[in-house]
């Protein structure tokens, strides 16, 4: 939790003034409530957009524009809960254009590791799970991919990674053996990294308050 004192001692306040919306992917709902939550950060409203908009980014950005547009006479300030999630940089130039903050980093799995630390890996033969990722697995990964109806594509998709990262935002052993379960089913090594939120808690903390003047 990020105390007042953190705050104070950042040169920071809570806003009280004024009511911030976070317009979020889906995935990141849980998460976000639960930030909210230990935080006190009653001020804050969420809109969650569809998770499943990761399998075409490219309806991102106008449906975030779509809600920024819709919703920004009534908030002091919104911040886009999204990395750039496969925008090519077009999520952070509407940003931009809107005026209104995003998360940054080049997607979920990077920003929950921290993002200079999941830079610093330079991993390029895994595939990450969240714990979103794992309970919908076969909504989001499984049945979209058609290995429910081709098994046969696994490799084709899977052929050149090694190992199934599931980045665990709670110590939760179910979602734990669950993940190795998908590991499993697809021909992949398995690590497990409790990961926590990550920058998440950071980058709403500085949509929630306001710098001292």
């Amino acid at each position: 939790m990020i105390s007042d004192d953190d705050l104070t001692a950042r040169g920071l306040a809570p806003s009280g003034q004024g009511r911030v919306l976070l317009i979020a992917c889906g995935a990141l709902a849980r998460e976000i409530v639960d930030i909210r939550a230990a935080n006190g950060w009653n001020h804050i409203d969420l809109q969650c957009l569809p998770a499943i908009l990761h399998n075409t980014p490219d309806r991102i950005v106008p449906l975030v524009e779509e809600a920024v547009s819709k919703h920004r006479n009534n908030y002091e300030t919104i911040l886009i809960v999204y990395a750039d999630c496969g925008t090519g940089g077009l999520l952070q130039a509407a940003c931009d254009r809107l005026g209104v903050s995003m998360v940054a980093g080049p997607h979920c799995y990077s920003f929950f590791e921290g993002n200079a630390a999941f830079d610093a890996r330079g991993e390029m033969t895994c595939f990450y799970l969240t714990d979103f990722l794992v309970r919908q697995f076969d909504a989001f990964v499984w049945r979209p991919l058609g290995l429910d109806r081709h098994p046969q594509l696994r490799d084709t998709y899977f052929g050149n990674y090694t190992t199934l990262v599931y980045q665990a935002q709670t110590d939760d052993p179910a979602l734990t053996a669950l993940a190795q379960d998908h590991a499993a089913r697809l021909g992949l090594g398995f690590e497990r990294r409790l990961t926590g939120y990550g920058d998440l808690p950071g980058a709403i903390a500085g949509a929630a308050i306001s710098r001292n003047c």
